[in-house]
């Protein structure tokens, strides 16, 4: 089952956090930013399909997060929980921790931003557009 997300990257990108990543449908980004990958998001959490949500509440599933742009890719995996609530309205959140607030779509994430292949990072630098597909496969 999966979710796609339509963005496009930004000149503040630069993909430097080491516990989260991150996709907003916020139309700015600050230098401070550095978990973020992509703006502009045509969806987030909030509009996830329940059936979708609901998978991705089996704590034994497997959440893949691919990203996109300017003809180069990556993904990270992570893990589900019985927590997560999919209710933000504004930006989608990865989390190489077990920290859980309504941005976040995964945790236990293989890699967060400053994982991210750097030609991947430099195209969302560039402003290409991005399509971030998540995928959940619960047992």
């Amino acid at each position: 089952m999966d979710e796609v997300i339509r963005a496009r990257g930004h000149e503040n990108v630069t993909a430097e956090h080491a516990s989260t990543f991150e996709v907003t449908t916020d139309d700015y980004l600050t230098p401070a930013g550095d978990c973020i990958l992509a703006i502009e998001a045509d969806r987030a959490p909030a509009d996830f399909d329940p059936d979708f949500v609901d998978a991705c509440r089996d704590a034994d599933a497997t959440i893949t997060v691919e990203i996109e742009a300017g003809g180069h890719s990556d993904s990270v995996t992570g893990r589900g929980d019985p927590d997560l609530e999919f209710t933000n309205e504004r930006s989608a959140v990865g989390r190489t921790s077990d920290y859980i607030d309504d941005r976040t779509i995964l945790n236990g994430a293989a890699f967060a931003a400053e994982g991210f292949d750097r030609d991947l990072v430099a195209a969302l630098a560039d402003g290409a557009e991005a399509t971030v597909t998540i995928s959940v496969d619960a047992e």
